[in-house]
């Protein structure tokens, strides 16, 4: 039999009978089994109120084994009674705080007709990762409302949390990469490559560096060079695991950690790249080098990349940025593009970010992407209230300071540097590096 519990109200009901069992005791002291009496009879109604709810016949919890970090998504919960009358069901579950914050949910569940009840809620995963969902608790009341009886369920259910590609399913891409000059079918790409590919007659708005002056002269007519846009193009995508990249961004606390929004922009600019006929690794680290994959060159190979993303871990850590781009590009053979998703808290590491990229710059083309930090821009814009807030103000405006000048010195380097709110650095990552294979400059 399941356990039978007082509710909220048949406790501020007790409460309310007190004085009145006081007054009893203190007018008549002969009627003092008053009070036992209202007590027991409260004690009746609770018990009969839970057994008038009816037992439980089954409870079924239903979401999806995998599901991406950051995506909303649906949790359904069913539960069926053999009989008895309800006043109300909630449904608490114990899971995994990669799932939910606090490690917890709770929510009411609403009558379907007859002895059904369910319930649809939304949960959106903070973490990569498994997450778990240990254990389900069910509370019911009965037509009353003061006597309730409860259900506990081990679950041990299992949810694995995968990077978000939710940009590689969107239309809107699916429809840039048909149209695109590369991508689904095997041909030349003509376009603004290094190698030369034909001549063709000029056009107003074409690039005045292109006309070929010794055939224009021949034929009595301009032409202009037009030439093989560049493939197979060996590209690595460098993410910083430490710290920093894994404090939460985008939300109150509660965001989804930066490495986890370079991830999705990483591996979108990745599937762009494979439809482009180029070369695709990945590469993690933090105090050490975690995760190096081999080249991937086939979009139908695709899903190895999101594997080896997956397994990106949070390191509590500082980077060691000397130890792994030395090691990164000692297993370079070639000239390479360079993608390097980092963030930086002092001028310390920063010192030892320039340095350890700027030994990239002399064989690889790097390109370096940060996220932009709001809550800085908001203090640092902030009207200074008091003296606490024009101290933030101050403070925030100087790491702004320090950050722009990281900036500077990385583009002093011939770094490209991609700076951009969290929602927007995957377009602006994908546009610099069409830019970049446009203009040959990889090969």
């Amino acid at each position: 039999m399941t356990p039978i519990a007082p509710t909220l109200r048949a406790a501020v009901l007790v409460a309310l009978a007190a004085p009145v069992a006081l007054v009893v005791a203190a007018v008549a002291p002969g009627a003092w089994i008053v009070a036992p009496a209202l007590g027991g009879a409260l004690l009746v109604l609770v018990v009969a109120d839970a057994l008038l709810a009816g037992s439980l016949d089954d409870i079924a919890l239903t979401m999806p084994a995998d599901v991406e970090v950051g995506a909303e998504v649906a949790v359904l919960a069913n539960a069926r009674f053999a009989g008895g009358m309800r006043e109300r069901v909630d449904c608490a579950l114990a899971l995994d705080p990669r799932l939910a914050p606090g490690g917890r949910m709770a929510f009411a569940l609403e009558r379907l007709g007859g002895r059904e009840w369910s319930a649809a809620v939304h949960c959106r995963p903070s973490r990569r990762g498994t997450g778990k969902i240990d254990t389900l608790w069910l509370r019911w009341t009965g037509p009353l409302g003061l006597g309730a009886r409860q259900a506990k369920r081990q679950l041990d259910r299992a949810v694995r949390i995968w990077p978000n590609i939710g940009e590689v399913r969107s239309p809107a891409l699916q429809t840039f990469l048909k149209d695109a000059q590369f991508g689904l079918i095997a041909r030349r790409i003509r376009g603004e490559g290094t190698q030369f590919e034909a001549l063709t007659e000029y056009q107003p708005g074409m690039d005045r560096r292109r006309i070929d002056w010794k055939s224009s002269a021949r034929h009595v007519h301009l032409y202009a060079k037009e030439f093989e846009t560049e493939r197979n193009n060996q590209i690595v995508f460098a993410f910083d695991c430490g710290q920093a990249m894994c404090e939460p961004v985008g939300g109150q606390g509660d965001g989804v950690p930066r490495i986890d929004r370079a991830v999705s922009a990483g591996l979108v600019t990745s599937y762009v790249a494979l439809k482009g006929g180029d070369r695709v690794a990945l590469f993690g680290f933090a105090a050490r080098p975690e995760v190096m994959t081999p080249f991937v060159a086939d979009s139908r190979e695709f899903h190895r990349l999101q594997s080896a993303a997956a397994a990106l871990d949070y390191h509590a850590q500082e980077p060691n940025f000397t130890l792994a781009l030395a090691t990164l590009a000692g297993r370079l053979q070639r000239r390479s593009l360079i993608v390097v998703f980092s963030d930086f808290t002092d001028p310390t590491s920063a010192e030892l970010m320039i340095e350890s990229i700027g030994r990239l710059v002399s064989r690889h083309l790097v390109l370096f992407v940060t996220m932009e930090d709001l809550e800085l821009e908001d203090l640092a814009a902030a009207e200074p209230a008091d003296m606490q807030r024009l101290a933030m103000a101050v403070t925030a405006d100087s790491l702004l300071r320090q950050r722009a000048l990281v900036t500077r010195r990385l583009q002093q380097l011939g770094v490209d540097v991609i700076e951009a709110p969290h929602h927007l650095i995957g377009t602006r990552l994908i546009d610099a590096y069409l830019s970049i294979k446009r203009s040959g400059a990889i090969g």
